[in-house]
């Protein structure tokens, strides 16, 4: 048996040694040979240069309305399922919903193989890394705040990979690893013999910091870092408070990476520092949070880099990874990198030296009125293309639903603060986000036709809100944790924007101590862990979270006066700045009947010439099964999962939070060709793939960041009769 699997591991590493993925492979940094027999999928995002495209022709626009149900694999999970899988060779790769990684016959459906870690997780895991030399092949796996090396035949941890087959991200970041929050929610991406990763942090201090860290294969030890809180003599530490990079957290990647393996540069987006919406210790234009880097692969060191937010006090996160392409430009030709953002800007650059390709332009925007705090007085725009989402909610732009709809909308929205992008919070009233904290573009990522230069992008909008509260002095231990590390997400108040934020209001009567406590320590969803928490500190939420909400306010006893002394004590980790502010939480703008208070759009997929700079065609995406019923259709809707496109001239996307279609549309036109109903959202970037000279496309179904429903995980692929 071992000498057979030997056989079969050698079988698959030069499978994918010479099989292609949209045209190349990647082995070990460069380009492998093209063949006709199979086309893989080997990276995350379709190939390095996270294109989402496919060479295959056999499904295309003529043929594409007979695809059907080739296979299905049920997890037998409940739960959210985000995965894009991994194709190579004849296997295919990913996780189910509590982040078990699987291989998969990829013709079949067949298990083949299941790796357990023991590690609790119910936060996204939206891919697996795989690496060859040629040789030998490793699958590379997120579990929470861990990397595994796995073998791609059987599954099994390979020992010498780190400690005993894995390496925690927790280390080599900043003072006790064992307190600190990360989860490689979006994979790594390989470059030669290096695993590059990033990870999610929580979005509330105390946070590590967001360093980009590369890994060796084989041994897991660390090659190189870079520090996206630059520290002293670093470039841009002087655009944070001096040792900021002791105390400050986040501006970490968690929408994974992009790499020109020929050049040898890893593209690598960032997101906001932490706290998210209040920055009176972080003065600054603090770099290299919300940016866009370009670092030598080979030793972490910036090639050049350009922030999309200065000072960011939104949320702003880069929300995927870049896509590379070359576009044409009076006549000559350049190698690009279009990056797309929550806000609907969508920014082109040249990828070796990073000169806008499109004019970008500082506007001025007001200041803040919160005490302590300084916003940046200009934020970059793009002159073009025009933003793929709406920036600005007005009045007349309110929903028409019904008549009393309309009204109550209108009530609400004067009670508003609706000026457009980059307004600061303030305390006094609501704050309109729109494009919402979820975008405008999302984590799914855009697709890119390397042969024509147009990308497809999903976009959300809609309306969010949110603003400022001064802290106001806690009458509990358990109270001060939740304010500063619950509020941000489920409010002050505790009611929470549900489902994707629920309502914290009676907790103990749904949950017992034990599952709260589990929730806390592991994350769920799009909570991170905050294994900070003592047991002390622990007991003091619960108790907190037990209490009715509307219960009057007195004076804590002196005994919690002494914990909440010995609770700030420990929670401490920045420079105490008076006053400090709290969030008022996500608010989305939605009407008493539970749908969006703006008008249709609610959901589009755009298509524009990157030569150009023109949009093609914009569509509306997805729809509410009720109010399609009622004959309210192409309202568009929420949607999250990319799309990808291939040389048979389709788009395939599902993506859609409420009507679990998974479609394909003309790439040239945006017309519909196809659709189909899914057992559940599609809410994953889909994979295609070719084995035996058959064409394959395949989709990750199940719950989702938003779970409006029960939901199991389950692929679903299709191919032609």
């Amino acid at each position: 048996m071992k000498r057979t699997n030997t056989i079969i591991a050698a079988a698959v590493a030069l499978g994918a040694a010479f099989s292609l993925c949209t045209g190349w492979a990647q082995v070990a940094g460069k380009p492998a040979s093209r063949i006709t027999a199979n086309a893989d999928w080997p990276v995350y995002g379709g190939q390095p240069a996270n294109q989402h495209y496919s060479s295959l022709t056999q499904i295309n626009r003529s043929n594409v309305n007979k695809l059907r149900v080739a296979w299905t694999y049920e997890t037998g999970e409940d739960g959210g399922l985000e995965t894009s899988p991994l194709i190579v060779g004849r296997t295919l790769y990913a996780y189910t919903p509590s982040q078990k990684v699987i291989a998969l016959d990829a013709v079949t459906g067949k298990l083949l193989w299941k790796f357990d870690s023991g590690v609790k997780a119910e936060q996204p895991a939206r891919g697996v890394a795989y690496w060859t030399d040629g040789k030998e092949g490793r699958i590379l796996a997120g579990v929470m705040n861990y990397l595994y090396a796995l073998d791609p035949v059987t599954g099994k941890p390979i020992p010498s990979f780190g400690e005993n087959g894995r390496i925690d991200l927790r280390k080599n970041l900043r003072g006790d690893y064992q307190v600190q929050s990360i989860a490689l929610t979006t994979p790594g991406i390989v470059y030669k013999d290096l695993i590059i990763v990033g990870g999610e942090m929580p979005e509330t201090l105390p946070a590590p910091p967001g360093d980009i860290r590369a890994y060796d294969v084989r041994t897991g030890a660390l090659r190189w870092s870079f520090h996206t809180i630059p520290h002293p003599d670093e470039f841009g530490y002087e655009t944070w408070p001096k040792d900021a990079w002791k105390t400050s957290g986040a501006a970490n990647n968690w929408a994974g990476m992009s790499l020109d393996a020929e050049r040898g540069i890893v593209y690598v987006p960032t997101g906001s520092a932490s706290f998210d919406f209040y920055g009176g210790d972080r003065i600054g234009n603090d770099l290299f949070a919300d940016t866009l880097l370009a670092l030598d692969a080979n030793t972490g060191k910036r090639i050049w880099h350009f922030q999309d937010v200065h000072h960011d006090l939104w949320d702003r996160d880069f929300p995927s990874a870049p896509s590379l392409l070359t576009v044409t430009r009076d006549g000559k030709r350049i190698d690009a990198i279009a990056q797309t953002t929550k806000t609907g800007y969508l920014y082109l650059f040249d990828r070796v030296t990073g000169q806008p390709l499109f004019p970008i332009e500082e506007h001025s925007y007001p200041a803040s009125t919160v005490p302590g705090e300084a916003a940046s007085p200009t934020q970059p725009k793009p002159l073009k293309p025009a933003p793929y989402a709406r920036q600005i909610l007005t009045e007349d732009m309110l929903t028409n639903r019904t008549p009393e709809a309309h009204a109550w909308a209108v009530e609400k929205f004067r009670t508003f603060r609706s000026e457009g992008l980059f307004i600061p919070f303030g305390l006094d009233k609501q704050t309109v986000i729109f494009p919402g904290f979820d975008g405008g573009a999302e984590w799914g990522g855009p697709a890119i036709d390397p042969k024509t230069g147009v990308i497809y992008i999903n976009a959300n909008e809609m309306a969010w809100t949110g603003g400022l509260e001064a802290d106001k002095p806690a009458r509990t231990p358990g109270e001060a944790i939740y304010m500063s590390q619950c509020s941000v997400c489920h409010g002050a108040d505790r009611t929470g924007s549900p489902p994707g934020f629920p309502s914290l209001i009676g907790i103990g009567k749904r949950l017992t101590d034990a599952q709260i406590t589990a929730i806390i320590h592991q994350g769920k969803g799009r909570m991170p862990t905050f294994p900070g928490l003592s047991d002390a500190q622990l007991k003091s939420l619960l108790d907190f979270l037990r209490q009715n909400p509307t219960a009057p306010a007195g004076a804590p006893p002196a005994s919690d006066k002494q914990e909440m002394a010995s609770v700030a004590a420990d929670s401490a980790t920045t420079a105490s700045q008076e006053p400090q502010y709290s969030f008022t939480g996500y608010r989305k703008f939605l009407d008493p009947d539970h749908y969006p208070a703006i008008a249709p759009p609610w959901g589009t997929l755009n298509a524009i010439d990157l030569n150009t700079g023109n949009y093609l065609w914009k569509i509306s995406l997805g729809e509410y099964p009720a109010l399609a019923a009622q004959g309210m259709k192409d309202t568009g809707s929420e949607n999250y999962g990319g799309p990808i496109v291939t040389a048979g001239g389709l788009v395939f996307i599902g993506a859609t939070l409420y009507d679990y279609k998974f479609h394909a549309f003309d790439s040239r036109t945006g017309k519909q060709l196809w659709e189909t109903q899914l057992p559940y959202a599609g809410r994953a970037t889909p994979a295609t793939y070719m084995i035996d000279g058959k064409q394959y496309v395949v989709v990750a179904t199940g719950g989702g960041r938003y779970q409006i429903a029960p939901a199991k995980g389950v692929y679903v692929a299709f191919s032609l009769p």
